[in-house]
């Protein structure tokens, strides 16, 4: 009945000016590439996503670095907290030399507060002054920033004065604003060279650095600063996304389309980036690896470890992975310019399965509780929630793993993210790749989901078929030039293995091949009859569910209670905040210091991204059964 969200049923060594170093580029870590023309040149790649802001934020969060840890089962321990916060999964933001260099808009340095004043928590292991979820990693005299899965997925809430943290939790955190942050800084160090010159005396650790070296910085900032100001002004919407909310599907789109397959010497399609209009809330983590189908629209296949690195590799393209598939000949090489780190996403997957359910806090009323489990076992018609949100089997994955059924169904809720998910776009440098008996050749139009992909599927199948060795041992994708007489087999191409044939089903794609549509007994089918049904999201088990508000795919409700409210009597707007009310479990009606105000629309405008509409079960029930169903869900 409740959140997540719909009821059902019924080569060369170029040298890097930061400290007069040489950055030796690998495959698996290429963070910002040069170019030699003539005199050395920078050209950084970056790269961003699958993250979820409005734009009211208020001064800094002032967050509690020893707040108390909610049990959250034997499994999760300190030390896998530890490794989950910072956890490296291959994602590449910025040179931390550089964002250390920076200046906030008052004049203090970009990471005076540790990003507090966006939300993010405080790590005092970070030796950086890194939030959690926040890493510098590379070489020592050239360390890079990146984001790993617990800066948007771990939750820290405040009640009478205590702070206390879920981990794996949706963040209140104000990704947008860090990313507009981000690009109004850098754009000021680069706007003169007086601007420029206190910045590359930080950076260069000298206050007289050599001419030559302040010029080549100045052309590595120059090269990073074009991508990603590109990347801000097409794809960010002039109204935020919301605290706790990010267009994590348009972001990922826009920056694998828009960032990674173009020409070079930049590698950008421009007009292939889009607004990023869709705000999601970010989901809870705890049981994700569990449920047989994953992401909001329910897209995703998901239940053992090859579908879950399909999930991460997809999610870790979207926050700042390096990505830049090569043509050799006919053959498509997804690796030798891809900073996804396989084995950190594998060990992160694993810290995830250890994350337990987080328990309330807090006195239950255990009788009234008993009752409210009567009312949830009920049918859905009667107010009822267990006919969508209860445990069940879902579809078996390979090797015996047994699922737990996600149902995906329209319940009148916010449609904007289908919007999204039918974006087409230039293919680029990816024209005409297919995966033998996965793909079909993508045209020089495509769905940007069959892009997606496309790239994520190669790039896994290549990782995991070179066995530790070059990547060109393991050629997995081509892309003939029309007339070509070239066959997999004459090219060399490796045909996916029994053990990652569920690649095969990770993404519904439109350009299944010939061989697959025999398997799924289905001709090429439009993309909207591929996905389920027009605006419908996924329905989650609900442990833990009083950690996870706002409510809704869109996080459109702040309380359990308002959800149990017909659509036109919830709340119009309300605060966005750490704040929580433990009565109406969910987001307190007042919230410090960090909040904004989330304004929605009713039904009459459910596609405008910010619908609190639809979802109306247990809107009948009685007030006293409200209450005991409230009671209930504190102990799931």
């Amino acid at each position: 009945m409740i959140d997540d969200q719909a009821t059902c049923k019924p080569k060369g060594e170029p040298k890097f000016a930061g400290n007069g170093a040489e950055f030796r580029r690998t495959p698996l870590l290429a963070i910002l590439t040069m170019e030699a023309v003539g005199h050395t040149m920078l050209r950084t790649l970056f790269i961003i996503a699958l993250t979820f802001v409005v734009t009211t934020r208020s001064s800094a969060q002032g967050t509690d670095a020893n707040p108390i840890y909610v049990d959250q089962g034997m499994d999760w321990t300190a030390a896998a907290r530890a490794d989950f916060y910072s956890r490296d999964q291959g994602s590449r933001l910025i040179a931390l030399s550089w964002m250390q260099a920076l200046k906030q808009k008052n004049g203090q340095p970009f990471l005076a507060d540790g990003l507090s004043r966006y939300g993010y928590l405080p790590n005092p292991a970070n030796t950086a002054n890194l939030p959690v979820g926040f890493h510098a990693s590379g070489p020592q005299d050239f360390q890079v920033v990146g984001m790993t899965c617990s800066a948007c997925h771990t939750r820290q809430i405040e009640v009478d004065g205590k702070v206390y943290r879920v981990d794996g939790g949706p963040g209140l955190v104000d990704f947008y604003a860090l990313l507009g942050d981000l690009d109004k800084a850098v754009g000021d160090v680069i706007a003169s060279d007086s601007s420029f010159a206190p910045f590359a005396a930080a950076v260069l650790r000298s206050t007289t650095p050599d001419a030559a070296d302040v010029a080549d910085l100045r052309r590595q900032v120059d090269g990073w600063y074009l991508r990603f100001h590109t990347l801000m002004v097409r794809a960010l919407p002039k109204s935020g996304w919301g605290v706790g909310r990010l267009d994590a599907v348009g972001m990922i789109f826009n920056r694998i389309s828009g960032l990674d397959i173009g020409p070079p010497p930049d590698f950008m399609i421009p007009e292939n980036m889009k607004n990023a209009d869709a705000p999601v809330r970010y989901p809870f983590l705890w049981n994700s690896p569990r449920q047989d189908k994953t992401q909001w629209p329910g897209f995703a296949k998901n239940g053992n470890d090859i579908l879950g690195l399909a999930r991460n590799v997809g999610e870790v393209l979207g926050v700042f992975a390096t990505f830049e598939p090569k043509r050799q000949g006919a053959i498509i090489n997804f690796l030798d310019n891809n900073s996804t780190n396989f084995d950190g996403l594998s060990e992160l997957e694993n810290l995830v399965k250890r994350i337990g359910p987080p328990k309330w806090p807090w006195k239950i009323d255990a009788a009234l509780a008993t009752r409210g489990k009567v009312i949830f076992e009920r049918d859905s018609a009667e107010g009822g929630c267990s006919g969508c949100h209860g445990i069940e089997d879902g579809e078996q994955r390979v090797p015996f793993i047994k699922t737990w059924r996600t149902p995906v169904q329209n319940v009148g809720t916010d449609t904007r993210e289908y919007d999204v998910l039918t974006w087409k776009a230039k293919t680029g440098v990816l024209k005409g790749a297919f995966i033998p008996f996965a793909t079909a050749p993508l045209k020089e139009n495509d769905e940007i989901f069959n892009i997606l992909a496309t790239s994520v599927i190669g790039s896994i199948a290549e990782h995991l078929l070179a066995g530790g060795a070059p990547s060109t041992n393991a050629r997995v994708a081509a892309a003939p030039e029309p007339g070509s007489s070239d066959t997999p087999e004459s090219l060399g191409l490796v045909r996916l293995p029994p053990t990652l044939q569920d690649l095969l089903t990770a993404f519904d794609t439109a350009s299944t091949s010939e061989a697959i549509k025999t398997k799924r007994q289905g001709a090429e089918r439009a993309f909207r009859s591929r996905l389920p049904p027009w605006g419908s999201y996924e329905a989650r088990v609900l442990q833990g569910i009083w950690a996870a508000a706002p409510y809704l795919h869109n996080g459109s409700v702040p309380t359990l209670a308002e959800l149990l409210k017909p659509s036109g009597q919830r709340l119009s707007q309300f605060s966005v905040g750490r704040k929580y009310d433990i009565e109406n479990v969910g987001l307190a009606a007042t919230q410090e210091p960090l909040s904004e105000t989330l304004s929605l629309t009713d039904c009459s405008n459910i596609n405008s991204g910010n619908s609190r509409c639809g979802h109306e079960y247990g809107t009948s029930l009685s007030d006293p059964e409200k209450r005991a169903l409230l009671e209930y869900l504190k102990t799931l």
